[in-house]
């Protein structure tokens, strides 16, 4: 795994903090950007400006093939459909706009592959020479979606496993078979072979929770032999109250016994519990070949830290509603310290009513983004004691909707690709 880079910047005789070039345009660092710091001892850690679009969520459907016991479907009530080619050309005209274009992700709260025009939108932007990305669970990767995929420039497959084992798999993928699964991806990868410049590469999401963190270093295994070369783990958000026993993070949010991240290239992990369930299979998984880098030893770190603002991402849902984040694309209901809290969907604007530049420096979504990244929210994450903690409306500090303190993305505890 690669280690954490090492980046050196100077002070210049007036006393200002000079970046490598490099570096500025890659945080999206320009003259007059207001950066903060977070000083923790006789350390910083530095935010990136608000202000910069560097990866955009698509969401081309929020339809799925599949009924897995942890998907938000299971507590909600919203209406379901796919995203029309004009609005998709809506997008496109809007990344235009953009110099680097932005790392274009395709997924939501959906499977991508159920869109039956997916692989015309993946070759739609080609032109813009950017990176694309997509999740999958894989049980539609066809030999022939395959092909039309890689042919179209996908830089990253993501393939959503959660069990090493075809009992664990289709005790949480209901209607799935991971043998099946399994194949599609290693046809996809050896399909990708044939490709000399610039093959897709292949990432693996998993979802930890009790019933199947011992499956996790299975799953890497599994993942080398595929030619997987990027992990992610994520712990569960419970939707409903027969999975807030399965969450592997209570001790986790309090800081009295948890997991530090590991980041890298290859591997990164949650903050997570460190107990006698997860001890064992997250310490073979470090001695397994994939040693990983503690990204901080600290308990701060991943709190009160929103990744997409940090990392630039906006998200546009199937009807081109413009979303700050994937958790606030739609309105659900999910279990935050084993107590129901209902989580409001907010959206800023339209792509099919206005441009995404127009969209992403209007009033409204600059001071979404400063107040986020200030994130002076009540901690609802570690109270979630009072009534104003069962939605996102507003928070005992007084903040208007939405609130963010019981966001467990924002705790690092929650992840996405």
């Amino acid at each position: 795994m690669n280690p954490i880079k090492k980046i050196k910047a100077r002070v210049d005789s007036e006393g200002r903090l000079v970046f490598p070039p490099e570096v500025a345009r890659r945080l999206g660092l320009t003259p007059e950007s207001l950066i903060s710091f977070d000083e923790e001892g006789l350390g910083l850690h530095l935010r990136p400006p608000a202000h910069r679009l560097a990866k955009v969520y698509i969401e081309p459907t929020n339809r799925c093939n599949l009924d897995c016991r942890i998907c938000i479907r299971n507590n909600w009530a919203e209406p379901l459909g796919e995203m029309s080619l004009e609005t998709f050309s809506r997008v496109i005209e809007g990344l235009k706009a953009y110099s680097p274009v932005p790392t274009i992700f395709f997924g939501g709260l959906g499977e991508p592959l159920a869109h039956p025009q997916i692989a015309e939108m993946v070759a739609r932007t080609r032109p813009l020479n950017c990176r694309v990305e997509l999740i999958t669970n894989g049980t539609l990767l066809t030999e022939e979606l395959s092909m039309k995929l890689i042919r179209a420039g996908l830089n990253l497959l993501w393939v959503s496993i959660d069990g090493a084992s075809p009992e664990s798999y289709a005790d949480l993928r209901l209607g799935a078979a991971l043998p099946e699964v399994l194949e599609n991806v290693a046809r996809f990868h050896r399909l990708t072979q044939k490709k000399p410049l610039s093959p897709p590469q292949i990432g693996i999401a998993f979802v930890a929770m009790k019933r199947n963190i011992e499956d996790l270093p299975l799953i890497l295994q599994i993942g080398n032999r595929l030619g997987a070369q990027h992990f992610l783990v994520s712990n569960v958000l419970p939707y409903t109250a027969e999975m807030c026993k399965e969450s592997l993070y209570s001790l986790a949010l309090a800081d009295i016994c948890y997991f530090p991240p590991i980041g890298g290239s290859h591997l990164k992990l949650p903050r997570m519990d460190l107990t006698d369930l997860t001890r064992e299979p997250l310490y073979r998984v470090l001695r397994g070949g994939l040693n990983g880098t503690l990204s901080c030893a600290s308990g701060n770190w991943a709190k009160d830290r929103c990744p997409f603002i940090e990392q630039g991402v906006t998200a546009i849902r199937w009807d081109g509603a413009v979303s700050p984040c994937i958790p606030l694309l739609h309105t659900y209901t999910h279990y935050l310290n084993e107590r129901e809290r209902l989580s409001k969907q907010y959206t800023i604007g339209n792509i099919n009513e206005a441009d995404l530049s127009v969209i992403w420096n209007s009033r409204e979504y600059v001071s979404f983004r400063q107040r986020v990244q200030d994130f002076e929210f009540s901690p609802c994450t570690l109270c979630g004691g009072c009534d104003l903690s069962r939605e996102n409306e507003t928070d005992c500090f007084g903040n208007p909707f939405p609130t963010c303190g019981g966001c467990l993305w924002a705790q690092g505890v929650i992840q996405c690709p």
